[in-house]
């Protein structure tokens, strides 16, 4: 199968230091330090997306294309410094590449961080893809990214797979033909409850058995 893996929330718990990157910019322009949960609630949609948010609802549009600047350029910095992979992803990776299986990663972050964070964490052997929100035409939810990876891969909709914690990993899935898992230690698996996933796996080791069954179904 074709296993194509969203990035936050899924393979990494990145939610520090995107706090961290957010809560910055906010003091920068004069504006009060946001929780965890609140910055998590955020991600999923792009960077850009983030920064609206986080700047709230009363930000001109200049001043959110300055703060979105200014968190790029510290986030590029701050990346990795606290991000990690979730306890049991390494070997749930490892597991499903020894299978065979071709392992990609859409994520709605910029290419050349989400590469460059999935290669200091040891994986980058493991994809043969890591697409961003800046990699193709669109960002998730639009189809392109997983029709473009199905493609590069040589895979039917039926032999393709988008695992993701968010509502937005779903509905990319379903706009893209394809079914999708949901994991539920993630950002937003309360999302779920609009657009339910065909699968949910609590924990990472569960994936590739979740993915044998998928196989003969």
């Amino acid at each position: 199968m074709l296993l194509i893996f969203d990035l936050d929330g899924t393979l990494i718990n990145s939610k520090k230091d995107l706090t961290i990157s957010t809560n910055a910019t906010r003091e920068h322009f004069g504006l009060p330090p946001l929780d965890e949960e609140t910055v998590g609630s955020y991600v999923g949609n792009g960077v850009a997306m983030l920064v609206r948010r986080a700047m709230g609802p009363d930000a001109t549009e200049e001043l959110i294309e300055s703060a979105l600047q200014y968190f790029m350029k510290f986030y590029r910095t701050h990346a990795i410094e606290n991000t990690r992979l979730y306890p049991g992803v390494r070997e749930s990776v490892q597991e499903l590449a020894a299978e065979k299986h071709k392992l990609a990663v859409l994520t709605n972050k910029p290419g050349r961080i989400s590469f460059d964070i999935i290669g200091a964490l040891g994986l980058g052997d493991y994809f043969m893809r890591v697409y961003g929100g800046d990699s193709l035409a669109g960002k998730k939810p639009d189809p392109v990214g997983i029709l473009t990876l199905m493609q590069e891969g040589a895979a039917r909709p039926e032999e393709t797979l988008m695992i993701g914690d968010s509502a937005v990993d779903v509905q990319t899935a379903r706009n893209a033909g394809v079914r999708s898992c949901g994991v539920l230690w993630g950002f937003q698996p309360e999302t779920f409850a609009a657009f339910p996933p065909d699968i949910t796996v609590r924990e990472p080791r569960e994936l590739a058995g979740s993915v044998g069954l998928l196989l003969n179904t």
